[in-house]
């Protein structure tokens, strides 16, 4: 399957390599990449997150470079292995934040003796759904590092699991250090998007010895190569208001997900701000903003050996990922 390398706006940021060589930070425009790790200008960096930490002034550079006529070390994208484009000291993940998404949830758990009609059900699901839009919170957990995987790589379906499931999700990148943030001022601290797909490991979530302590989130989303993110950061005055980004994910070609950002229940200011009460968030971190509905669980098809997923989001390209059992 051909990469899309679409993005909104004239350039784009990325993390790759050539063959066997060391990661490198690059600026993309059209097909190519110039390696920012060779500059000795200001938009010179050895890492993404170099320049994430000093981001309005490698903005302007990263400007000025796009613009500039392209020498001859720019280097085509299909000759470069894409890897995860930041390296975030914290990852954060909501849950549970798609409306319709909230709304299949319920529907999907409800109680055996549960007779009400669907219609009824679902009324009072959008209910609760909007109650907590209006006076609830945000759920917010945190992701691993080690999960990260390139927007190209294959995804090893682990053998003692039998429900691994995808969620496509908009990724916000923190730019500006952020705590205890007002809503009004969060999306200061976001400098660029990108795509995530918070894939899961449904059987390994709910353990029968948990009693009330509830989901363990840790085993079924932290897996090696389980949240493949990119391939590019796209800076965030190049996507316009979040909302307006629509998610799809496709599984051999068959569409799953497909929903607007605007479906949130909180939006991303919202959710910038409720992490920053209780967390530093940092340059370079990610916020993932949940999964719209379509996942696999809610369907009775779940991810196999030899499956493709295509995961798009508006401006922000398209992730390719094949699927493989796991081999010892």
């Amino acid at each position: 399957m051909t990469r899309n390398v679409a993005f909104a706006g004239p350039f784009a940021l990325g993390t790759f390599s050539l063959a066997e060589a060391a990661p490198f930070p690059g600026l993309v425009v059209g097909d190519r990449a110039l390696d920012l790790s060779t500059l000795r200008s200001p938009g010179g960096a050895r890492t993404t997150r170099e320049l994430l930490e000093n981001w309005d002034e490698a903005l302007t550079e990263l400007r000025r470079l796009a613009d500039a006529p392209r020498r001859e070390d720019w280097l085509p994208l299909e000759e470069l292995r894409v890897h995860p484009p930041a390296e975030p000291h914290q990852i954060l993940q909501a849950g549970a934040n798609y409306r319709k998404h909230v709304i299949e949830l319920t529907l999907a758990h409800r109680l055996a003796d549960d007779d009400r009609p669907e219609e009824v059900a679902r009324a009072e699901a959008a209910a609760g759904v909007d109650r907590r839009a209006a006076e609830g919170e945000p759920y917010v957990f945190t992701g691993l590092h080690s999960s990260l995987a390139g927007a190209y790589d294959d995804l090893r379906l682990p053998d003692w699991s039998e429900q691994v499931d995808w969620e496509l999700e908009l990724c916000a990148v923190i730019t500006k250090p952020a705590y205890r943030v007002r809503r009004e001022e969060a999306l200061a601290h976001v400098g660029a998007y990108t795509i995530a797909n918070d894939v899961t490991a449904r059987d390994a979530v709910f353990r029968d010895d948990l009693g009330r302590i509830g989901a363990d989130w840790r085993p079924g989303k932290n897996l090696p190569g389980f949240t493949p993110l990119g391939p590019f950061l796209v800076p965030a005055e190049h996507i316009g208001a979040p909302e307006g980004l629509r998610l799809t994910l496709k599984l051999n070609g068959e569409v799953k997900q497909d929903d607007w950002a605007k479906d949130m229940i909180f939006d991303v200011a919202a959710l910038v701000s409720y992490a920053s009460q209780t967390t530093q968030l940092l340059p370079g971190d990610l916020l993932l903003t949940g999964s719209p509905a379509g996942n696999g669980i809610h369907r009775g098809r779940l991810l196999r050996d030899g499956d493709v997923m295509e995961s798009t989001i508006t401006g922000l390209g398209t992730q390719i990922t094949r699927c493989a059992a796991e081999q010892h």
